[in-house]
């Protein structure tokens, strides 16, 4: 259908997706879904953490002093303020992670990954990264690859215009 079409009612017809278009979305959206399940299961059973715990804690590991204030790190792993306040919570009760505030301005808090938090990160990573590579690098060709990160950066610059959840290279 054209962009102009119109119904009954005056209104512009929706866009339909053609069956090319509804393929790739489906497939997207099974993976979406059945992605995230496969990697809390793997990271669950092998450390006792969740994908997002592990995000979390991995985004603090990178950077110099292992601290980053928690609304930059809520952009960093793309995640809201309150749900990362609640998986930082449950990362304190375990002494993975520590807030304190801002040494300038007490209002703002600053997460910090603990000694043992690091520790748990070092043992979960290689059977993480393994999973990973499993799942998703191995399944493609390095061309593949790069096919794929570029059309998710083009879908993530629709979806966070302002690039809040950029992930910066470590080095």
């Amino acid at each position: 259908m054209s962009d102009d079409t119109v119904g009954a009612d005056g209104a512009p017809e929706p866009r339909w997706l053609s069956l090319e278009e509804r393929q790739s979305w489906l497939a997207l959206s099974r993976a979406l879904i059945t992605l995230p399940a496969a990697l809390d299961a793997q990271l669950q059973r092998d450390a006792g953490l969740n994908h997002f715990e592990y995000v979390v804690m991995a985004m603090l590991s990178e950077q110099p002093d292992h601290a980053l204030p928690m609304s930059q790190l809520s952009s960093v792993v793309a995640g809201s303020l309150s749900r990362l306040s609640n998986v930082v919570k449950r990362l304190e009760a375990r002494g993975y992670v520590r807030r304190d505030g801002h040494p300038e301005d007490r209002r703002v808090k600053v997460a910090h990954l603990e000694e043992a938090g690091w520790q748990a990160l070092v043992a979960a990573a290689p059977g993480h990264v393994e999973h990973v590579r499993h799942l998703v690098i191995d399944a493609m060709r390095p061309r593949e690859l790069v096919q794929l990160r570029h059309a998710l950066l083009k879908v993530l610059d629709r979806v966070d215009p302002e690039g809040r959840s950029v992930i910066t290279e470590p080095g």
